[in-house]
C-alpha cells in the first residue's frame, strides 16, 4: 500500500505566483487552467523535481510507460482529485510517424529532441478553481520500504509547505514583467486579411527578416492546391496542413509564458520544462481524458477571428455557424474519433455528446464536438493513447493516408506541435491536450506551428490567412505588446 499525505487549504496565492517559485526547480510543470469559466477548467496542477524521467527517441515508449504506471499506483484519494501525482509530459507528433510503419519518413530538418518525455512526480500542488482550495499531495514513491516511503513523503510535504510560505518574499514580479525588448516581425506578410479576416490590420512591424516560416506564402498555397488534388482523387477527405515559424529571442520562457496565458487564456494551457527546452502552450483543445472508465475527446474544427466590437463578433459567429464547409470539417473528424475510440472502448458506448458547440477565446471563435466512450475492461489508458495518437483533428482522414501526405508536403518536422501534453495519474486518471497554439523554446530560438483543415472546397488564400489568425496570440506574447484592441 502506497504511503501518501494529502492536505487542503484555502487558496490565498495566485497560481502563477506559485509557478514562479517552482521555476527554480528541475523539470517544473504547470498544467494551467488559465481559463476556468466552465467545468473544463476546474483544476490546475504544479510540480517539480521528478523522481524518474522516461524519454525516448525513435522507439515505442508505450511498453515502458505502462510498466512504470503499473509500478506506481495509489487508490483514488478521498478528495477525488484527478491528479494526485504521477506522470507529466508529452508525446511529439513525430512519434506517430515512427509508430505508423506505413508512413514513409522523409529526411527533414528537425529539432533533435526526444519523441517522448515524461517526468514522474511524487509531490504536486493542485488548485480547485471552483472551490478556491489548494491541495498539497505527497506520495512516498519510488521507495518501497514503508518506513522510507513515509519519511520521503513527509520530507517532500514539508518542502512544499516551506516554499508556499516563502512565496511573498521569494517571488519578484520584476523578473517577469519586463517587456522592454521588442522583437521585429517581417513585412512579407499581408497587411490586410481578406473577406472576414479583413477586420484586422497587420500584426507585423515593418522590419524584415526576423520571423521566418518554413513556407513562403506562395509555397503554402501551392501545398494546399496539391492537397486538394489528393482530395479530388479520393485519397483523403480532409488534411491538416501547417506551417512552422521560428524566431530568435532574448526573452525568457517565463516572460513569454506569462504573456501568452494573459493574452490567450485556455482550459488546457501548460508550461513544461524538459531541461534543455520548454513547451509553452495555450491549447484550447482536449485530446483525451480518462476518468474511471469514461473516455472523452473534444476535436476542434472551424475558426473565425474575433472582431473589433460586439457587432463584428456577432457577424463572425453567425458566419462560422452557417458555414457548411466548417461543419463538414468537424463532422469528418467526429467520425474519425468515433472510429479511434471504438478500437479500445465498448462499441455500444461510443457516442457524440455534443456535435457542434461554439466556443469563444480571446483571439478566435472555434467550433468543438465532444465524443465519449467507456473503456473496455481488457484495455488500459496506454492502449487508449496508442489507439488514438496522433489526434485526428491535426492529421486528417483517413488518418494514415493524411499523415503520408503531410509528410510529403510539409518541409520540416513538426516536433511537439500537434503532439499532446498532459498527465497520467497514480490513481488511474489521464488528461492530455493537443499541442496547438503552443511555442517550443530551445536555447534562444522559438518555434511554433499553425495550420488548418483542408477540404474539397477550401479557398487556399483564406486557409493561409486562417493560419495567421491562429498565430496572433503567440506573436503578441513574443512581441511583448498588445497588437490589437477591441
Amino acid at each position: 500500500m502506497a504511503y501518501y499525505i494529502s492536505r487542503s487549504y484555502k487558496l490565498k496565492i495566485e497560481p502563477f505566483r506559485i509557478f514562479q517559485a517552482l521555476t527554480r526547480q528541475k523539470n517544473c510543470f504547470f498544467l494551467d487552467s488559465s481559463l476556468n469559466k466552465n467545468c473544463l477548467g476546474r483544476y490546475s496542477f504544479l510540480g517539480a523535481n521528478p523522481f524518474h524521467i522516461l524519454k525516448t527517441k525513435n522507439e515505442n515508449p508505450f511498453p515502458k510507460l505502462r510498466s512504470l504506471l503499473d509500478k506506481y499506483k495509489i487508490g483514488a484519494p478521498e478528495n477525488n482529485l484527478p491528479f494526485p501525482g504521477g506522470a507529466v509530459g508529452y508525446l511529439s507528433y513525430d512519434l506517430g510517424l515512427m509508430l505508423e510503419k506505413k508512413v514513409v519518413s522523409r529526411p527533414k530538418e528537425g529539432l533533435k529532441i526526444p519523441d517522448c518525455f515524461f517526468g514522474f512526480y511524487n509531490t504536486v500542488i493542485a488548485i480547485d478553481h471552483f472551490k478556491q482550495l489548494l491541495y498539497i499531495f505527497s506520495a512516498g514513491f519510488p521507495e518501497t520500504n514503508p518506513r522510507l516511503a513515509k519519511s520521503l513523503c513527509q520530507a517532500n510535504f514539508k518542502k512544499i509547505c516551506k516554499l508556499l510560505s516563502g512565496i511573498g518574499s521569494e517571488v519578484k514580479n520584476s523578473e517577469i514583467s519586463r517587456f522592454s525588448e521588442k522583437i521585429a516581425f517581417g513585412n512579407n506578410l499581408p497587411k490586410q486579411f481578406s473577406k472576414w479576416y479583413g477586420v484586422y490590420t497587420s500584426l507585423y512591424q515593418n522590419n524584415p527578416g526576423e520571423l521566418k516560416s518554413d513556407f513562403s506564402k506562395e509555397e503554402y498555397i501551392a501545398a494546399i492546391k496539391k492537397a486538394k488534388e489528393y482530395i479530388k482523387r479520393g485519397d483523403i477527405y480532409q488534411i491538416n496542413l501547417s506551417q512552422r515559424f521560428r524566431i530568435r529571442t532574448g526573452l525568457s520562457d517565463l516572460q513569454i509564458y506569462k504573456r501568452l496565458r494573459e493574452i490567450s487564456p485556455s482550459c488546457f494551457s501548460a508550461y513544461f520544462n524538459a531541461g534543455g527546452y520548454q513547451i509553452l502552450s495555450s491549447s484550447p483543445e482536449r485530446f483525451l481524458s480518462l476518468e474511471k472508465d469514461t473516455v472523452t475527446t473534444r476535436p476542434m474544427k472551424g475558426t473565425r477571428p474575433r472582431g473589433k466590437n460586439k457587432s463584428q463578433d456577432l457577424a463572425l459567429k453567425k458566419d462560422l455557424l452557417a458555414s457548411a464547409k466548417d461543419k463538414a470539417e468537424l463532422m469528418m473528424i467526429v467520425d474519425l474519433e468515433r472510429n479511434d475510440l471504438g478500437r479500445v472502448c465498448n462499441y455500444d458506448s461510443v457516442r457524440t455528446e455534443s456535435l457542434r458547440d461554439l466556443e469563444e477565446y480571446s483571439t478566435v471563435f472555434q467550433t468543438t464536438a465532444t465524443v465519449s466512450g467507456r473503456l473496455h475492461k481488457n484495455k488500459d489508458r496506454v492502449d487508449l493513447l496508442r489507439a488514438c495518437f496522433p489526434g485526428g483533428s491535426i492529421t486528417g482522414c483517413p488518418k494514415i493516408r493524411a499523415m503520408e501526405i503531410i509528410e510529403e508536403l510539409e518541409p520540416t518536422r513538426r516536433s511537439v506541435y500537434t503532439g499532446c501534453l498532459g498527465y497520467a495519474s497514480f490513481s488511474g486518471e489521464m488528461d492530455f491536450n493537443i499541442l496547438i497554439r503552443s511555442i517550443l523554446k530551445k536555447d534562444d530560438m522559438l518555434y511554433f506551428g499553425v495550420g488548418g483543415g483542408i477540404v474539397a472546397d477550401s479557398n487556399p488564400e483564406e486557409e493561409y490567412q486562417e493560419t495567421l489568425v491562429k498565430a496572433r496570440a503567440m506573436i503578441a506574447a513574443i512581441n511583448g505588446e498588445d497588437v490589437w484592441k477591441r
